[in-house]
């Protein structure tokens, strides 16, 4: 069966991206995004103690990018955190399960008035826009009529929004699963099979790139590594994105003379693209495992607030 091309895919062998205009809207289920709701009158207060970015400074109706650390400064979870609503806060879980990541933070609730909510009422579906909003206006989360969530996750390379709503008798896309998988990766958005241990910090994954983490908020698991390393720099590895052939997650990475620099984080479906990790001074080739490759800057434009 000839699987359909959605108007927001991306060809990561292309030197530049550009968006076109589609004359309509398809919904296709993303098979690994899961959703967690936090609910009650200390929401926000548990999520700023818990994240790494800035809840309370998040207004409703908006959303950022987010994580959550271990006390060694480590990324155990990445989301897209909303505030669709005064006391409500929904998680978009990237790769790690939802329920995984509730019965982590379950343990630090307390007396905390706050509800963790595996929503598996909703999915989230990749949906082609005719155009990239306004950058002012992309991490606003759009309430619809029906109870849907619009997040805009366009750039200026590609127009592309996530929708959660109710899942209804929608299967899995596994060829929109693996686009979108890829134009995140492509962004500099790091993507890893759930459950894969690493050491890589929020700096390591240039998670700054994305506004993903504050470094002027008070406590959170972390917080202490990641504001030394923000303010004594010394983080010499950041995120790369490699072009070669043979491209696999987990991979090594060495520089043109063969010294250890990094690994893959994450490999495109075909080995010709790769987010990889690597003490690199500047864009050039390196080498991996089946070859050189080359290494440049991931895209921008995904970072919310632009």
């Amino acid at each position: 069966m000839r699987l359909r091309k959605h108007p927001w895919m991306l060809s990561t062998r292309s030197p530049t991206f550009k968006h076109g205009t589609v004359k309509s809207t398809e919904n296709a289920l993303i098979g690994d995004l899961t959703l967690l709701s936090m609910q009650g009158p200390d929401a926000e207060a548990f999520a700023q103690s818990q994240t790494m970015n800035d809840v309370q400074g998040l207004a409703v109706g908006h959303w950022h990018w987010n994580g959550w650390l271990n006390a060694k400064g480590r990324v155990l979870a990445l989301f897209a955190l909303a505030r669709p609503a005064p006391g409500e806060l929904l998680l978009v879980v990237l790769d790690e399960s939802a329920l995984a990541l509730r019965d982590g933070l379950q343990r630090f609730v307390f007396r905390s008035k706050v509800r963790l909510v595996v929503r598996d009422d909703l999915s989230a579906f990749a949906e082609a826009a005719e155009a990239p909003g306004p950058p002012e206006a992309r991490d606003r989360c759009m309430q619809e009529a029906d109870g849907g969530l619009i997040l805009d996750l366009s750039s200026e390379h590609v127009a592309r929004r996530l929708r959660i709503a109710a899942r209804g008798d929608h299967t899995i896309d596994a060829e929109a699963t693996r686009r979108w998988r890829e134009a995140d990766l492509r962004h500099g958005l790091p993507r890893w099979p759930a459950g894969r241990e690493h050491g890589w910090t929020p700096h390591m994954l240039s998670l700054d790139r994305l506004k993903a983490f504050s470094t002027r908020k008070g406590c959170y698991p972390g917080q202490e590594i990641v504001a030394r390393t923000h303010f004594l720099g010394q983080s010499k590895r950041q995120a790369w994105w490699l072009d070669g052939v043979g491209l696999a997650t987990g991979q090594a990475v060495s520089d043109a003379e063969g010294r250890p620099i990094g690994e893959v984080v994450e490999a495109t479906a075909d080995g010709r693209g790769a987010l990889a990790v690597a003490a690199l001074p500047a864009a050039g080739p390196v080498v991996a495992a089946h070859g050189p490759a080359l290494a440049s800057s991931p895209l921008t434009g995904l970072a919310r607030p632009a």
